[in-house]
């Protein structure tokens, strides 16, 4: 089973999206979940997890911007972007934390213009 991202776009720099990630009771249920991202020519890198119960981490990046969030009702997964930078343009994916290889979806692409 892929988990699939959704909500990336196209925003100006200072713009905000909020990316969804819906995924099988399964794989959601009692397991850290994260964001991660590839950036263009770069390796994916885990931008924020949350574990089941709630607690948060998050990349020096990502901190005092990102919010990671879930719904544990709902079996999803919700990464709020506010203040976004050039730098953030990547391809984002959910998956479990640690990641499992067989969960990496095609993600979703976030471009944000200067």
């Amino acid at each position: 089973v892929q988990l699939q991202a959704s909500g990336g776009g196209v925003v100006q720099a200072g713009g905000s999206l909020r990316l969804s990630c819906a995924a099988p009771r399964s794989i959601f249920v009692n397991h850290a979940m994260a964001w991660y991202r590839r950036p263009p020519g770069k390796e994916r890198e885990l931008i924020a997890r949350i574990t089941f119960g709630g607690t948060t981490n998050y990349a020096d990046s990502a901190k005092g911007r990102f919010t990671i969030s879930r719904d544990n009702a709902k079996n999803t997964l919700y990464l709020q972007m506010n203040g976004l930078e050039p730098d953030d343009t990547a391809v984002y994916y959910c998956n479990r934390y640690p990641s499992g290889p067989r969960y990496w979806g095609q993600g979703t692409q976030v471009t944000v213009s200067s």
